[in-house]
């Protein structure tokens, strides 16, 4: 996949004959500051975790070097300048080791590669900058640089191995022409996910204030609804979950705190009860309109509420149960994503290493209750919102899928 225009062959050369490798420090996250200092440091975690493609100073939290610390001994050509890639050398899984970014922009800032760190410097006139940043995400170099990683429970890559991998790129001019394309859609991808954190934050926000009643609806007449009531959630639920005695073969589903009811399989990579021979008739059935949640877990968030699923099977470990007519389904759901019913999770919660919330604890946690007609008022408010954050993250999820087919095709 080209753009027009462009039809010579690509170069093909190995890293190290590209690239010089230069001295990094080994500063720890305690000699590390976000308040203050003369020089930045790259930490090998941060570009695990927080750094993007290409790094600009000027949009990016970059810790300084405590004041403390001499860096005296620090020679000049061993602190970044643009268009240097900085590795993480180590990681605790095969998809990450190497990983990397390339400096974009310093904004005349001085910053050095730390701890865990490997500092690439291409040699001049070979590369536009920020071409190497995406270069390096394709799906070629990534599998060569995971072919050099060393090690078993953590693994590592060494400048060494690093350099035998071989790279192609094409003129200045198309590499210009694909990282031009590749950064707008980065930009994309930026814009949108900061669309979903605030969709989030306002979400946040709207769910406390409702549940503290500083928000209130009114009915469609325009008069007040009445006054809420706080009851004990045993006195609104039914305890569920008959056993799949007859052995059926059901979908089999677990919970995580994230999408709630999802198969068990994509919970857990190429799991799956059956080939494990686990007795599957003690599983539990769950129908439409069903809460469930791990006793163990639920302290993490993992609750889930299967709406139009069913005829599927959880662990024989999950507490099941369905509301009573007082309680809107949508209503308690909205509830259990509040601080006040997490906080009383963990106040219900009993056991010493390991923390779990049987029914019976349960059934005590006390949520506000308004009448039935406000409950839906506030459940239909609140999953619009839900909604329109799941249309922004399927959206997300176009652009990142675009990315990485372009990451794989783009680059030879």
């Amino acid at each position: 996949m080209r753009f027009p225009d462009y039809k010579d062959d690509w170069c093909k050369e190995k890293l190290g004959r590209l690239m010089d490798f230069k001295v990094t420090n080994s500063f720890s996250r305690n000699d590390l500051n976000y308040d203050n200092g003369a020089v930045k440091n790259i930490h090998y975690g941060d570009i695990h975790t927080k750094f993007q493609t290409l790094l600009d100073i000027t949009r990016e939290e970059v810790p300084y070097v405590n004041k403390n610390i001499s860096l005296d001994r620090i020679s000049d050509d061993y602190y970044c300048k643009e268009g240097d890639l900085v590795f993480a050398d180590a990681s605790e899984d095969l998809i990450d080791v190497g990983k990397s970014i390339e400096i974009l922009n310093l904004n005349n800032e001085k910053l050095l590669s730390g701890l865990h760190t490997l500092l690439a410097r291409p040699k001049q006139g070979l590369f536009f900058k920020g071409f190497n940043g995406y270069l390096f995400k394709s799906k070629n170099v990534r599998l060569q640089i995971q072919k050099e990683a060393q090690g078993t429970k953590v693994l590592s890559i060494s400048a060494r191995r690093i350099s035998n991998i071989k790279l192609s790129f094409p003129s200045e001019k198309e590499q210009e022409k694909i990282t031009s394309f590749l950064s707008r859609l980065d930009q994309r991808i930026q814009t949108q996910s900061k669309i979903i954190e605030n969709f989030e934050s306002l979400m946040i926000g709207l769910r406390q204030k409702i549940f503290l009643q500083k928000i209130r609806f009114k009915s469609n007449n325009g008069n007040k609804f009445p006054e809420w009531t706080k009851i004990q959630l045993g006195k609104l639920i039914t305890k569920t979950g008959n056993k799949n005695k007859k052995n059926i073969q059901y979908p089999i589903y677990s919970i995580n705190n994230k999408e709630g009811f999802l198969p068990q399989n994509e919970q857990f990579e190429g799991m799956n009860s059956n080939d494990r021979g686990y007795d599957i008739s003690l599983y539990k059935l769950i129908k439409k309109n069903t809460f469930a949640y791990n006793p163990a877990r639920i302290n993490v968030g993992s609750i889930g509420y299967s709406r139009d699923l069913e005829d599927v099977i959880v662990s024989s470990l999950y507490v099941c149960f369905k509301t009573k007519e007082e309680l809107q389904d949508e209503y308690l759901y909205q509830y259990l994503e509040t601080f006040p019913f997490k906080k009383d999770v963990l106040r219900y919660s009993e056991g010493g290493v390991r923390q779990y919330l049987f029914f019976e604890n349960f059934s005590k946690i006390k949520i506000p209750l308004p009448c039935i007609d406000e409950q839906i008022r506030i459940a239909n408010f609140l999953s619009s919102i839900d909604e329109k954050i799941e249309k922004e993250k399927y959206i997300l999820e176009q652009y990142q899928q675009q990315k990485k087919y372009l990451l794989q095709n783009l680059f030879i």
